[in-house]
Formats: structure tokens, C-alpha cells, sequence
């Protein structure tokens, strides 16, 4: 607000009077309601993994109080050591997936470490809490909600620019052929005459279309405020026409529409609305958390019996394939589960978040704390490579590795150029396949014959990287 001061008298101090403010469209512009505090995720997520860890100090060498603080810590993990809690998922064979019920295991597995993902939701299992906004059981919309409303909005103001550019054009042609007919216009030429008529037309933009959509509604406002303050409350009918007053129709549409909702609140019975969504865990997720981390056990959903390690690895080989091929069926050095658990291994070993990345044409997105905090910075490509001697020892062997290996330039081209329309690099990933061996119970063996090499890929973009 502008402020105006006069010169002050002797023995008198300046006072600032304000000026009055015109109404413009910039002072008319409706104000926006607060966004709701996010929530803490550095609280939430703050462990990284679902796994009790003893803390133990360090060792400062020229400070010998160091060595009674570690000793404290064995001593204190001797007496009362960590509790560690193993969740529950249950095997789904007819759809070979992982299914986890419990609410608080959903919780767990995805505050620490962001694993699985939400049956009815996009990612988070937070549809009990979305549905809960969306019938009006809390405050706010959810986030759905919000993109439709911007969405429609957004159409709203599209069409409106497109009446505004197809009257401008209208005002051209006619201006274009009134100065055809008399030769000019006002003195001006032709070319002139359609120049005034294109300057005469505002251009249109989202932004004054905002603007006047709003001036709009404040106008309709005031006009419906002044019409019910000088209108009879009692129901009238049009003489003209036969027909009820506006006002006893709006009382009729208020009425209709609350008799609806409450018809609508019984029907759903919204003090017993039950959370139907379930986690979703990948198989790699879910041999990462029993195998690696010691945190998860299968469960049969047939016998409700727990699977070992070994035979869940066995059974999850078997299910990478569709169909499922039957247990008695020999496995497969280069079989999808492999292949791909070898690299979800090799990045959450190394402290990333893996995340699926079907949605962009990759096989994982690595994430650098997790999908709340940013977006992903890589994605991932997984290749198989055949680099070991046994797989060119016969032409047979060398046309089953070129076959599985292959890719195409015009492959590469399109999926680097997506993720570069993304912003995220693009990773290639080989997994060297060793040679068939005997199946050994020594999983971890069994994994260590595979290497994995990385390849950083990014789209040349000349006006980025010249001098």
C-alpha cells in the first residue's frame, strides 16, 4: 500500500497517511487458502531399513575415554540385546506375487525402506486415509482430487482461450471484408484496416482468463445476494411462463441434493468403513528381505505355513517365468529372477532405494533417500552378457547368448530419450552369467558367480555441452 506524507510544522511530527488503493485485478485476485502442514518425513523414514541396529561409538586413538564407551556398548548389548521383529507376507501362487495384510507390517515396510507398494494406490498404502477425505471424514481433498479439479480448470480456461482467439479471428475477417468492399476504411487500407481489428482484440491468456472468470463469479455474487435480499421468501410463479421462481427452484435443488447425501451416508455406512488395500511386495523385494535383511517370512496362503529360504529362492525361480514352470523343472543360471535380484542385491547393498521403473520404459528407478524426499536421479537397464568362454564353446551356445543379449540401436535411442525427457541418467547394468553348475544350498555362493558392470549413458545435447 502506497503511503503519502506532508511536510511537518515546527513542533509537530509527520504522520504517513495511506492513499487509497484503486481496485485492480491484481487487489480483486481471490486469496489462497494455507496448505496443510506436510508431514515430518525425516521422522518417519528416519530408519533406513526394517533392522534393529546396536549402535557402537567409535574409537578416537588419542583419547582413551573412547575405549570405556565402546566397552559400555558391548556390555549393554550382552545384557540387553536388540529385539529384532520378522513380518509376515503371504505367497500368492495362482498370481506369483507377495501380499502383506497387516496394517502395522504395511507401515513398517514402507516408513523403512520404502518397500512394496499399495494395492489402490499409486504408490504410499494410503488409500483408507484418501478414501476418508474424499467422503469428508477429514479435513482436506486428497491429492487425486485436486489434480482432477486443476485438471477441469485447466480445460475451462482452454476453451475460453479458443472462443477468445476464434472471435478475434471473426473480427479480422470482417474487418478484412468490409475495406475489400469499400476499398478502405476510415482512410486506412486493407492491410491496415485487418492490423486495428488484430490490435483491437486482447490477447488472451490463462492468466486474464483467471481474472475474468473471477470478476465473473463476484459479480454473479452480488447480483444473487441483492436478488435474495429483495425477493419473497414465499414459493410465486411466473405469470409468463407457468412456472416456479428461481428462488423456490434453488430451494427445491438444495433439498433434492441433501436427501441424496444422507441416502448416500447410509448406503456407505461411513462409521465402519474398512481399510481394504494390501502391500504389494516384488519378489525381489521380498527374497531381499528374508535372505538379506532377516526381517520378512513367507507364508503359504494354501497350509499358512512358513517357506525356508531355500525353498522360497527355488519357488520364486520357478514363478519368474509365465507360465510358472513346475518345481520338478530344472533351473536356470539366466532365469528373469536371477538376473534381476543380482542387481536390486548389488544397489541396496550399496544404500540405494530401488524402486520399480516400469512406468519409464527401465527395469528399477534408484532413488538417493527415497520417493517422498526426491525424484529419482537413474534409471535402470538390465542386460544379461554372456562374456564367459563355456557360452562360445559351440554355435549353439553362441546363437542362444546372441539372442538374449540383443538390443537394437533404434531400443537404446528411444528409452535414452525418454529418460532424458525425465531428467534421470540412464544406467546399463550386465550381468556377466557364469557357467551352469550344480545347484548348491549355499545361496549365497550361488549368487556370488554373477558380476555386475555399469554403464553410464547420457543424451548428447549440443547447446549443453559445447565450450
Amino acid at each position: 500500500m502506497a503511503e503519502a506524507t506532508s511536510v511537518p510544522k515546527p513542533g509537530m511530527t509527520a504522520v504517513p497517511v495511506p492513499l487509497p488503493v484503486p481496485e485492480t485485478a491484481e487487489n480483486l485476485r481471490p486469496t489462497r487458502a494455507p496448505r496443510p502442514p506436510r508431514p515430518n518425513y525425516r521422522h518417519i523414514h528416519r530408519f533406513p531399513l526394517p533392522v534393529n541396529v546396536h549402535h557402537v561409538p567409535s574409537v578416537i586413538p588419542h583419547n582413551p575415554l573412547s575405549l570405556i564407551s565402546v566397552a559400555l556398548s558391548y556390555l549393554t548389548f550382552l545384557i540387553s540385546p536388540p529385539h529384532q521383529e520378522t513380518y509376515t507376507a503371504y505367497f500368492d501362487s495362482a498370481t506369483s506375487s507377495v501380499h502383506v495384510t497387516d496394517e502395522k507390517t504395511i507401515r513398517a515396510l514402507w516408513e523403512m525402506g520404502f518397500f512394496g507398494k499399495g494395492s489402490l494406490s499409486r504408490s504410499e498404502p494410503n488409500w483408507l486415509e484418501q478414501e476418508k477425505k474424499r467422503r469428508g471424514l477429514m479435513g482436506g481433498n486428497t491429492v487425486e482430487e485436486a489434480t482432477r479439479k486443476r485438471r477441469a480448470e485447466r480445460r475451462q480456461l482452454k476453451l475460453e482461450r479458443a472462443r477468445h482467439e476464434r472471435l478475434a479471428v471473426e473480427e479480422r475477417l470482417k474487418a478484412e471484408a468490409a475495406a475489400r468492399e469499400t476499398g478502405s476504411v476510415d482512410g486506412l487500407s486493407v492491410d491496415g484496416a485487418a492490423e486495428a481489428a488484430t490490435i483491437s482484440v486482447e490477447k488472451f491468456s490463462v492468466k486474464k482468463a483467471m481474472e475474468a472468470k473471477y470478476h465473473e463469479r463476484r459479480q454473479q455474487a452480488i447480483q444473487n445476494k441483492n436478488t435474495a435480499g429483495s425477493t419473497d421468501p414465499s414459493p410465486t410463479i411466473d405469470g409468463s411462463s407457468g412456472q416456479l421462481s428461481p428462488v423456490v427452484e434453488k430451494k427445491d435443488v438444495v433439498a433434492a441434493s441433501t436427501i441424496a447425501t444422507q441416502a448416500l451416508d447410509e448406503e456407505l455406512n461411513l462409521d465402519t468403513l474398512e481399510n481394504k488395500e494390501h502391500l504389494q511386495l516384488s519378489t525381489e523385494e521380498t527374497f531381499f528381505l528374508v535372505y538379506a535383511l532377516g526381517a520378512l517370512q513367507v507364508v503359504d496362503r494354501h497350509n499358512n505355513v512358513a517357506i525356508p529360504t531355500s525353498s522360497l529362492f527355488s519357488l520364486l525361480r520357478h514363478h519368474s517365468y509365465y507360465p510358472p514352470r513346475p518345481d520338478s523343472s530344472q533351473l536356470e543360471v539366466d532365469d528373469p529372477f536371477m538376473i534381476s535380484y543380482v542387481v536390486y542385491h548389488h544397489f541396496r547393498s550399496l544404500g540405494w532405494v530401488v524402486r520399480s521403473g516400469v512406468k519409464f520404459g527401465t527395469d528399477y528407478l534408484l532413488y538417493n533417500r527415497g520417493p517422498v524426499f526426491s525424484h529419482a536421479e537413474f534409471a535402470v537397464i538390465i542386460i544379461p552378457s554372456y562374456s564367459d568362454p563355456y557360452w562360445s564353446q559351440t554355435q549353439e551356445r553362441k546363437e542362444y547368448a546372441a539372442n538374449k543379449q540383443a538390443r537394437s540401436w533404434w531400443w537404446l535411442h528411444c528409452v535414452n530419450r525418454v529418460q532424458a525427457q525425465v531428467k534421470k541418467s540412464l544406467v546399463v547394468c550386465y550381468v556377466d552369467v557364469p557357467a551352469p553348475v550344480q545347484t548348491s544350498a549355499d545361496i549365497g555362493a550361488e549368487i556370488g558367480h554373477y558380476r555386475v558392470r555399469e554403464f553410464l549413458l547420457r543424451r548428447w545435447v549440443p547447446n549443453r555441452t559445447r565450450d
